[in-house]
């Protein structure tokens, strides 16, 4: 072969690469139009939007806004709870994480606030304890002793599992 031969396959590949990105940033742009379209207009719809947001691979900053907002505006504390755990795996995203874990703590259920104490790296233990607590649920209240027994800190899981200990899998929270 001529290096004028592998010189245009490369320039060929290169352009079939890009070509590959465009599409891609396109059905994304496209995704994030319709998951912005459900969340301003379905209430309740942010484990909806997380989900297609999920499927689709990744969203504009917008649609993560869009999101927050369905969230914060319907008080829901299981879409808060998923995009708190998402905003806590991607650093980056354009989202109030301490305001959806508060959310969470304050309207969400106890097996929330105990999925919460297990998955964040450093979640607000004695909030989530206080709201236990004042629940009068024997069951979450032992729950939350006995973790907090073997993780007096409540560094969250991936702490537990760089120290050896096996990891507990958490279930996705129930939509309403």
């Amino acid at each position: 072969m001529s290096n004028q031969s592998i010189e245009q396959q490369a320039i060929e590949a290169e352009a079939a690469e890009q070509a590959e990105i465009e599409k891609r940033r396109e059905r994304l742009t496209n995704e994030s139009t319709r998951i912005i379209e459900i969340a301003a207009n379905e209430p309740y719809s942010a484990l909806k939007c997380i989900h297609q947001l999920s499927v689709a691979g990744g969203a504009t900053e917008a649609t993560y806004i869009a999101i927050e907002q369905r969230i914060v505006a319907d008080q829901d504390a299981a879409g808060a709870y998923h995009l708190a755990l998402l905003a806590q795996n991607t650093p980056d995203l354009p989202i109030d994480a301490r305001q959806l874990i508060e959310l969470v703590v304050s309207k969400g259920d106890n097996q929330q606030r105990l999925a919460l104490l297990k998955n964040l790296p450093l979640p607000p233990v004695e909030l989530i304890k206080a709201q236990i607590l004042a629940s009068d649920d024997g069951d979450a209240i032992g729950q939350m002793n006995a973790y907090l027994q073997i993780n007096p800190e409540g560094y969250g899981s991936q702490h537990m599992l760089a120290s050896g200990q096996s990891d507990q899998v958490v279930p996705l929270s129930p939509g309403k």
